[in-house]
């Protein structure tokens, strides 16, 4: 494994304080040093976190998943491929001509479509393959400076029966109107004035119309010290964002190689899952309300850009 390189800076200057009444200075000890993470060394055959605290099982490996996981190169239509079912209640209007590969980055860019109520054209990606635990998908994500949801989950099934982990949906830019805490009653559910730097990771276990979900809301500002993605937005950054689907009923999120919240569920998960991508919205500030529609016209601002996705199986040495 390639040895981590880091950067290394250290406080290392006594203090010296004067008392009026005591001519002898009082020593401060140094400040302790910080190791700085550096995240473009971690080592791309294991999971990031291996390279930062490496918590896999002693008697198990990592083992590449080729089928899940692209350097995006090229688009590969042997692993990926578009979806085109609309979310009700929506502006969203899927197509393929919103997706693909350029500049070594998978994008999905959100347009203005000419209809007064499907203007929100966008597109979907999927994994042809799937998966079942024990795994860990990590990919390297930055979000559309829009208000709109910029995804990153795993997913088999439909709305009736399902299951479901949200790895990441982040809004980096609600409207202002969801933005304003004062309109907001006291026991409002949604926190959308902190969706700029919020992971927003849950899951869904659906069955019979019967649905179970619980989510675990990390977020940026809640890294280490030492990590220097500490605080910032999702579209200022690429955030390295992933999942340890560990069994049954356990998944641990990862962000930037750090632990990001974990979720326990009541029932298995019982369906293998692919990798998806998409970039959508809705008018309710639990999503974090509509963009601007001139907004799509700015190249700038409107497409999610994902630099890498890899994928592991957890297996016995």
């Amino acid at each position: 494994m390639k040895t981590l390189k880091i950067l290394m800076w250290s406080a290392c200057v006594a203090l010296l304080s004067c008392n009026s009444s005591d001519d002898s200075p009082e020593e401060k000890k140094p400040a302790e040093p910080v190791t700085l993470i550096d995240l473009t060394a971690l080592d791309a055959s294991v999971p990031s976190f291996v390279s930062i605290n490496d918590t896999t099982p002693e008697d198990m490996k990592w083992t590449k998943v080729e089928a899940m996981s692209d350097e995006f190169d090229e688009w590969n239509d042997e692993k990926w491929f578009n979806s085109f079912w609309n979310y009700g209640g929506t502006p969203v209007w899927m197509t393929d001509k919103n997706s693909g590969v350029e500049d070594g980055k998978l994008f999905i860019k959100a347009t203005l479509r000419n209809d007064s109520i499907s203007w929100f054209q966008t597109a979907r990606v999927h994994s042809k393959a799937q998966i079942s635990f024990p795994m860990y998908t990590e990919c390297s994500m930055k979000t559309a400076n829009i208000s709109a949801f910029n995804t990153f989950w795993l997913n088999n099934g439909d709305i009736d029966n399902r299951d479901e982990i949200d790895i990441v949906e982040n809004n980096p830019n609600p409207t202002p109107e969801c933005r304003d805490q004062s309109t907001k009653p006291a026991d409002f559910p949604w926190t959308p004035w902190l969706f700029p730097t919020q992971m927003n990771s849950q899951y869904f276990i659906a069955k019979s119309s019967v649905t179970e979900r619980h989510e675990d809301n990390f977020d940026t500002r809640f890294l280490s010290d030492a990590n220097p993605n500490k605080g910032k937005t999702w579209d200022e950054a690429y955030h390295i964002v992933g999942a340890w689907w560990i069994d049954e009923r356990n998944v641990q999120f990862y962000l930037n190689g750090e632990p990001a919240g974990k979720i326990t569920t009541q029932q298995d998960f019982t369906r293998e899952l692919e990798i998806i991508w998409d970039l959508w919205t809705f008018k309710d500030c639990n999503i974090g309300g509509l963009p601007q529609k001139e907004e799509l016209n700015d190249d700038s601002i409107n497409t999610m850009r994902v630099d890498w996705v890899r994928t592991w199986k957890l297996e016995a040495k």
